[in-house]
C-alpha cells in the first residue's frame, strides 16, 4: 500500500460478517468477546470418510434468504457468503449505489480456493452423465473472481474492480489494494472475501498441507503458541468491509469506524516458517512506518497463530524483533482458535474483530488455549478491558506470504 495523499485517508464505514461463530457483526462480536469455541465435527455431505474430521462450519446461514435465486444458481457457497457479507457491510455503512456516480464505487475480494463445491458437482455430472449435463455457470462459479464480479453486478458498482488470488495473507492485501484504489480517486470500495473449503474435493486438496491438524478433538485440534500445537483447523466464512475516502464519508455523515493506517507485505516461501520471522518482521516495520506509528503505540496484536511450533516461534520472535520491550506488555490475541482459519477470510475476520475491539475497548480472548510456550502476553480465558487506539493484524499464508495491517480507532459520527 503506497502512502496516501493527506486528503485521501481510507476509513472503514461498514462491516459485514459471515463466520462460524455468527452471521452479522453483532453476533460475531458477542461470540468473539465471550471466547466461544464453535469448532466441531464436519457435517458436509461426502466428507465423512476423510481423515480431516473437525473444522469451523458456518451454521444458521440461509442462502436462499440472503441471495436472490438468479444469483444463487450461478454461484458457489463462497460467493454466497461474500454477497451476504457485502450486503451487511453496505447496510452498516448506509451506503447506497449512486445512479449518478456508478463509477465512484469499486469492489475487491480475496480468494484462496474458489468455488470447489460447485466445480466438483459439475465435474461429477460431466464424468457421470456427459457434457450435456454440465451447467452453463461452471465456467464462472468456481473462478476466484466470481465474488468480485457478482457483488459488482448485483450492486451496480462500476468503479475499479479486482481480485487478489492468494493465500491467507491475501485477505489483508485486498484491503491494501482497496486503499490504493481510494488514494487514486475512488470514493468507496466494497472489499473483503470469504472461503468455503469444506467440500470433498477441496478437503482432499488441503490434506496435502503438512500444517493441517488431523486431531479429531475440537478442544485440542488447534492450540497455537502452546507445547501441544499440532497444526491448524480450517474454516469457512469471512468478512466484507466498506472502505471510503474520509472526506467523502464525512460529507455524507457516515460513521467512521476505523482508519486503515498502514500495510506491508513480504514473501518468504512455502512452509519456510523459520524464515517467516524475518519476512513478517519486515512487514510489521514497514506497516508501522507507513502508519507513522511507533512500536510502543501498538495497543493490541491480532496474531496469525498458525499452530505449528516452528511458525509460532517465528511469529513470537518477529513481534519481539519489532516491538522490542513493548512486546512483553502488549496483549496478543488469536480469536480464530475458536472458529478455525478461513484461509483468505481469516485475517479479514481478525480485522473485523480488531475494529470492534477498538470500539468496545475490549481485547477478546484466545479460545481453548490455557498455556503459552513463548514470551507473549497471550490473552486467555477471559478478555480484557483496555483503551485501544491502534491495532496490529498479522497474517501468513501456507504458500509463503506475510502481511501486516495497522488500524487506528475511528471517530464518532459527526453531528
Amino acid at each position: 500500500m503506497t502512502s496516501d495523499p493527506p486528503d485521501r485517508r481510507t476509513v472503514v464505514t461498514g462491516i459485514g460478517v459471515v463466520a462460524p461463530n455468527g452471521v452479522g457483526a453483532d453476533d460475531f462480536w458477542k461470540a468473539t468477546r465471550e471466547g466461544a469455541s464453535v469448532i466441531g465435527p464436519i457435517t458436509r455431505e461426502g466428507c465423512g470418510q476423510l481423515p480431516l474430521r473437525v473444522a469451523g462450519e458456518v451454521r444458521g446461514f440461509d442462502a436462499e434468504a440472503a441471495v436472490e435465486g438468479r444469483y444463487l444458481v450461478q454461484t458457489d457457497r463462497f460467493t454466497h457468503y461474500a454477497m451476504a457479507a457485502a450486503d451487511l457491510a453496505l447496510e452498516d455503512a448506509r451506503l447506497r449505489p449512486d445512479e449518478n456516480s456508478p463509477f465512484a464505487t469499486g469492489v475487491v475480494t480475496a480468494a484462496g480456493s474458489g468455488g470447489g463445491e460447485f466445480g466438483q458437482r459439475e465435474l461429477q455430472n460431466l464424468w457421470g452423465d456427459g457434457p450435456r449435463f454440465v451447467g452453463p455457470y461452471q465456467s464462472i462459479a468456481w473462478f476466484y473472481a466470481a465474488s468480485t464480479g457478482q457483488i459488482s453486478i448485483r450492486g451496480g458498482f462500476k468503479g475499479p474492480c479486482a481480485v487478489v488470488a492468494s493465500d491467507e495473507a491475501g485477505g489483508l492485501d485486498a484491503l491494501a489494494h482497496a486503499a490504493r484504489t481510494i488514494s487514486r480517486g475512488a470514493d468507496a470500495v466494497v472489499v473483503g472475501g470469504a472461503e468455503a473449503p469444506l467440500a470433498p474435493y477441496s478437503m482432499v486438496c488441503q490434506l496435502g498441507y503438512p500444517e493441517l491438524s488431523l486431531d479429531d478433538d475440537p478442544a485440542t485440534a488447534y492450540l497455537p503458541f502452546t507445547g501441544r500445537a499440532c497444526g491448524f483447523v480450517p474454516a469457512e466464512g469471512g468478512a466484507m468491509f466498506v472502505l471510503e475516502d474520509e472526506r467523502a464519508a464525512r460529507r455524507r455523515g457516515a460513521r467512521i469506524r476505523a482508519e486503515l493506517a498502514g500495510h506491508a507485505a513480504t514473501f518468504t516461501g512455502a512452509s519456510r516458517w523459520a524464515e517467516s520471522r524475518e519476512g513478517l518482521a519486515h512487514a510489521i516495520r514497514a506497516a508501522l512506518e507507513q502508519a507513522r506509528c511507533a512500536p510502543d503505540e501498538v495497543d493490541v496484536v491480532f496474531a496469525d497463530a498458525l499452530g505449528v511450533p516452528e511458525a509460532d516461534l517465528a511469529e513470537a520472535r518477529a513481534i519481539a524483533d519489532v516491538l522490542g520491550g513493548h512486546a512483553a506488555r502488549v496483549p496478543v490475541t488469536a480469536p480464530k482458535t475458536g472458529t478455525g482459519r478461513a484461509y483468505c477470510g481469516a485475517p479479514l475476520l481478525d480485522a473485523a474483530a480488531a475494529v470492534l475491539a477498538m470500539e468496545q475497548g475490549f481485547v477478546p480472548p484466545t479460545p481453548n488455549v490455557t498455556e503459552v510456550a513463548y514470551d507473549l502476553d497471550l490473552v486467555r480465558g477471559r478478555g480484557r478491558t483496555a483503551e485501544l487506539r491502534t491495532a496490529l493484524v498479522l497474517s501468513r499464508g501456507l504458500m509463503g506470504s506475510n502481511a501486516a495491517l495497522v488500524l487506528r480507532a475511528g471517530a464518532a459520527r459527526p453531528s
